[in-house]
């Protein structure tokens, strides 16, 4: 498997501060196919705009809401990040935001792997995909583009009100989550007790996933080395906490307590500029950044620094995605560092 050598090329955070009217937000240093932005201080939405979809076009991580169009919200990607006009989502005057930005491959192409036919948009270097379909309410695949199995795929209805279905390789086929919930991992039949392949995922007749006629958006993540790592942890209820090797230095971690009910986690180290890691939001609520120590970021992983529930209860186990900020050996053999 090759190595990314470069993570910023295909998975990048930007901030900026609202001006309350229109502006370009630069510094991705591509343009990005999948953005998920958040106001930091006010009780905005996380709201979540791809190129499959088009710009404008809305949903939000911590709603079941349906599909809207937000024309003053983000309004196109460029070639070094995005556009954004007046809306709270993006750009009231004087606030801070966050925006987390993806590579796939532009507005997609058919993909006729799985019973569903499917619009692709992927990058098979990086691992990740951004996957339109439509439902048919009978047991069916769906193809992802990858060319390498999936460890992670979140799928959200976007004709009606739905929540947000969460496939993680580590709770297996059989269970879910939700992004837009606090619930602990459920039994459920969603991915029709089916893994993903190189090719496709599989789906139930399940209407959070596959209600005829309706339609869907996927984004789907496979691992890299050097890149991105899905897996999960035990924590020890200690502020001296478990360490999670993930063979790179995270720029973005987004984890889950799956044994038992807590809110999702996301920290970067484009908020948090060094140890202990003390900024966070989390994707099923609209709060704002919360400040409190949480992990530190390390040269080949994380390492937990508290003993709050949604983080490291003794003997909770905990599901993660991490993306790198650079790996621990490049092709030119200098080490990553702590920092």
């Amino acid at each position: 498997m090759a190595q990314i050598n470069k993570p910023s090329e295909y998975f990048n955070t930007v901030t900026w501060t609202g001006n309350g009217s229109t502006q370009s937000i630069t510094g991705v240093n591509f343009q990005p196919d999948l953005n998920w932005s958040k106001k930091r201080t006010a009780g905005n939405e996380h709201a979540l705009v791809d190129a499959v979809r088009g710009a404008t076009k809305t949903i939000y991580s911590n709603l079941t809401n349906a599909e809207g169009t937000q024309l003053s919200g983000l309004t196109s990607f460029d070639s070094d990040g995005f556009s954004i006009g007046s809306s709270g989502e993006y750009n009231d005057s004087g606030q801070p935001y966050v925006g987390w930005n993806w590579l796939a491959n532009g507005s997609g192409a058919s993909n006729t792997d799985g019973s569903i036919t499917s619009t692709v948009s992927a990058s098979t270097t990086s691992g990740f995909s951004i996957v339109s379909y439509t439902g048919t309410g009978a047991n069916a695949t769906v193809g992802h583009g990858l060319g390498s199995a999936p460890k992670m795929v979140i799928v959200k209805r976007l004709s009606n009100i739905s929540s947000w279905s969460v496939y993680n390789s580590t709770l297996g086929n059989s269970n879910q989550l939700y992004l837009n919930l606090d619930w602990a991992s459920t039994s459920s039949t969603t991915w029709n007790n089916t893994s993903p392949t190189s090719s496709v995922f599989s789906l139930s007749s399940d209407n959070g996933v596959n209600a005829s006629g309706n339609n869907f958006i996927a984004y789907c993540f496979a691992e890299k080395k050097g890149y991105s790592k899905f897996s999960s942890y035990t924590g020890n209820g200690s502020t001296d906490g478990t360490f999670i090797y993930t063979g790179f230095k995270p720029a973005f971690v987004l984890l889950k307590c799956s044994s038992t009910t807590g809110d999702w986690q996301l920290i970067d180290t484009t908020r948090s500029t060094f140890n202990v890691c003390n900024l966070r939001l989390q994707p099923n609520l609209s709060d704002a950044e919360a400040g409190s120590d949480t992990i530190d970021i390390l040269s080949n992983g994380f390492k937990q620094r508290n003993t709050f529930g949604n983080f490291n209860s003794s003997g909770a186990t905990y599901i993660y995605m991490a993306l790198a900020e650079e790996p621990l050996v490049g092709t030119n053999n200098i080490p990553a560092t702590a920092r």
